[in-house]
């Protein structure tokens, strides 16, 4: 086993050439889970529940930062942030870390791309744990034009330079502020460090590629990201927050039919429960009692 501080503090990984940042908790020759971060978010997204696991499971954990988010390069200039293109993130990082078979442990944008791989690859993905997120966003296939209008003329725009704030706390307010879905300070604090480039005179700028902002050009329709997940093969284990994305919306509980093996667990939380403190825990709990009950042991990737 490793030493305990080990385990609690991540080390640093540098993946694909340098391309992708990720931290990794847990010690190296254990069985790797790779974690998948949200939309804007970036690798301390896991920064509460790794730990945990890490502890639990005597697991390693690599979570990454998909391009355009955290310490990872952005996209090349004239390139897109398509949903498929994290795909690549993924594989990549399973190339260096010589993963055949993948444990993914994924969250909302994170938990789309990994249904993703798991109906286009399902022979490289082993089992997965998705948190608040299943699927990808959709567009009806009669929207079509008008999403590729936004988008074109989106990135016809200049791209406007990223958010400048005059200190950590003021960032971190800001993306309270702002969220999609509703995040508070001490949830937030954790996403908002790893995303801060803090000059001299203690100013910070968001590191996040702006372009994310941009609307895609082009989104699955509701059938395809239906069938797509109806030809996931590994098992599935949902959790999602009560006060999270999905619930009993019609889309959601069309969604969650469509997989074949899913277990489904709802607990007190928001979109981000596996990084609010007071439900970190009962994450944790869920998962390391569904992996003792399906396997008995901790089935991954042996170094």
């Amino acid at each position: 086993m490793s030493h305990p501080t080990s385990r609690r503090y991540p080390h640093s990984l540098s993946l694909a050439h340098g391309r992708l940042a990720a931290l990794s908790w847990g010690r190296e020759e254990a069985p790797t889970w790779l974690a998948l971060h949200g939309w804007l978010d970036n690798a301390a997204s896991f920064s509460r529940l790794a730990p945990l696991l890490v502890e639990a499971l005597d697991i390693r954990i690599v979570a990454i930062d998909f391009r355009g988010h955290g310490y990872s390069a952005h996209a090349p200039t004239g390139q897109d942030y398509a949903l498929w293109d994290y795909c690549h993130d993924v594989l990549d990082a399973m190339e260096d870390l010589a993963i055949e078979r993948a444990v993914l442990l994924a969250h909302s944008m994170g938990a789309a791309v990994a249904c993703l791989l798991a109906a286009a690859l399902p022979e490289r993905i082993e089992r997965m744990t998705l948190l608040d997120g299943l699927g990808a966003l959709n567009t009806p296939a009669s929207d079509t034009a008008s999403q590729l209008r936004k988008g074109l003329m989106a990135h016809r725009r200049p791209t406007s330079r990223a958010p400048r704030y005059p200190d950590l706390a003021t960032a971190v307010a800001a993306r309270v502020a702002g969220g999609v879905t509703p995040l508070d300070t001490i949830t937030a604090t954790p996403l908002v460090e790893r995303n801060a480039d803090v000059a001299a005179d203690g100013h910070v700028q968001m590191r996040t590629d702006s372009r994310l902002l941009k609307p895609s050009l082009v989104r699955f329709t509701p059938s395809q990201v239906l069938a797509l997940l109806a030809d996931i093969q590994a098992p599935v284990l949902l959790i999602e927050g009560e006060e999270g994305i999905l619930g009993e919306r019609g889309w959601a509980g069309k969604a969650r039919q469509a997989v074949p093996h899913l277990t489904r667990h709802v607990l007190a939380g928001g979109h981000h429960l596996h990084l609010e403190p007071q439900g970190v825990s009962r994450v944790a709990e869920v998962i390391t009692q569904s992996i003792h009950e399906t396997s008995g042991s901790v089935v991954g990737n042996e170094q």
